[in-house]
């Protein structure tokens, strides 16, 4: 589709670039805005990305709306002739799987669940066509993972699973939302998997957890003292399962201010990457891994 402009209120314009969420969409979505932000347009006082749309927030008193669309409308084919590549960063981020934590959680909250009598992980397994929960946990953690947008909640962020579309696990969202989630729990709603940030309500399937922070607002965990928000969109997200053994180790380091997440720095080429997933995953398995 081409993309939709609409006004909300008399400050905001909200441009969807396609109705469903794609890698495609969110490159063309990202292209847009970094014009928009590089033209330093007079009167755009805030640019937000999300997953396949963005909203730019200006001053009516300093730019009309009829200019500010015409602006951004102009914006659109150039950004359809950008180069879909990316400078980001691929990142390693332990889960603790079928952690005891998420469980409590879930078990109390059974009767707003599709399935009160299983867990979510049993649930988010059956419904995706696998022989058991294992199988499934070996989907989640297989794949690469793309940071799409990060909101909502402070520090939270989409990711969009980078495998062929009827390879993407599906799950659908609670029935009616949790008033509690564990803080970092690795929670699933729709096509996106995401990291809850902080404890709070939620209404995504839960799956496990990780000890790495991802949101420090005292920026006094040391990869979070520059920003105290981890994430970007952009990131390439590579789960890796662990035991409680390694979980209860890396909590330790993480009090004593001395864990470090994996990251390395990668070039993506969404033109690469559609050409052939498996491959292009597999080279970046073999980068977060050291080959």
């Amino acid at each position: 589709m081409k993309p939709r402009y609409t006004f909300g209120g008399d400050e905001h314009l909200f441009v969807e670039v396609d109705e469903e969420m794609s890698l495609d969409a969110f490159f063309k979505s990202l292209s847009m805005t970094r014009i928009i932000a590089e033209r330093a347009i007079e009167g755009v006082t805030e640019i937000c990305p999300a997953n396949a749309s963005f909203q730019v927030k200006f001053d009516p008193d300093v730019i009309s709306p009829e200019a500010l669309l015409e602006e951004v409308r102009s914006i659109e084919a150039e950004a359809g002739n950008t180069d879909p590549v990316l400078q980001t960063r691929l990142i390693e981020v332990p889960v603790f799987y079928q952690d005891p934590w998420t469980h409590e959680t879930l078990m109390r909250f059974r009767e707003r669940h599709q399935d009160p009598q299983g867990t979510d992980l049993e649930y988010a397994a059956r419904i995706n066509g696998y022989s058991s929960v294992e199988a499934f946990i070996a989907a989640h953690s297989g794949s690469p993972w793309f940071v799409s947008m990060v909101g909502f909640v402070a520090g939270l962020p989409f990711m969009y699973q980078m495998v062929e579309r009827e390879r993407q696990i599906q799950v659908p969202k609670y029935l009616r939302p949790r008033t509690d989630t564990p803080k970092h729990t690795v929670g699933y709603g729709g096509c996106f998997s995401c990291i809850y940030s902080v404890r709070g309500a939620g209404g995504y399937q839960m799956f496990g957890i990780t000890p790495m922070p991802i949101f420090d607002p005292d920026q006094k965990t040391n990869y979070l003292e520059d920003f105290m928000v981890f994430f970007r969109p952009g990131d390439i997200v590579k789960f890796k399962p662990i035991d409680r053994v390694e979980y209860d180790r890396t909590v330790e380091a993480v009090v004593k201010n001395a864990f470090k997440p994996k990251i390395r720095e990668v070039e993506f080429d969404l033109r690469a990457f559609n050409a052939d997933i498996k491959g292009y995953n597999a080279r970046l398995e073999g980068m977060i891994n050291g080959d």
